[in-house]
């Protein structure tokens, strides 16, 4: 009996266990973090308001971009010369533990053209970006489904 009924308490915490956690208060700060760096970079293409967001080391992930926070310095720079008017409005902020991955539509860098970013960012214990990935896809002018990409 006594055996049943511990069964039967474990499985009714199980149940009233919600099925999604809650947000810890570092991944609470890491998307903090990484959202005020994405506008002060991308949007305000303002390297030196962005730079407090990383850490001593920027290991970065996409193939066309160089490394490190010096590499991510002349990216800031290069958009705020040949794209001054570029704007990325970012749709969905999920964090997970360390990581912060944003859905992100970006315009104003090819003229008509739209993409759907996905950025990725691993943030140290510091609550510093020190790792990002990205995949990048332009938006077409029509889509096999009414879906949207945002």
């Amino acid at each position: 009996m006594l055996k049943q009924s511990l069964l039967i308490l474990s499985l009714f915490g199980a149940l009233a266990t919600p099925a999604l956690a809650t947000q810890t208060d570092n991944e609470q700060k890491n998307k903090e973090n990484v959202v005020n760096f994405y506008n002060k970079a991308l949007n305000d293409k303002d390297f030196a308001a962005a730079r407090p967001y990383l850490g001593d080391e920027y290991i970065q992930h996409n193939p066309t971009a160089a490394d490190g926070v010096e590499g991510f310095q002349r990216f800031i720079e290069f958009l705020k010369n040949k794209y001054p008017n570029s704007r990325s409005e970012i749709k969905r902020v999920l964090a997970d533990g360390d990581y912060v991955i944003l859905h992100v539509q970006t315009t104003g860098r090819e003229p008509g053209v739209t993409k759907a970013i996905v950025d990725i960012f691993r943030l140290n214990k510091q609550n510093k970006i020190v790792e990002h990935w990205d995949v990048i896809q332009t938006v077409p002018e029509k889509a096999a489904n009414n879906n949207g990409m945002f």
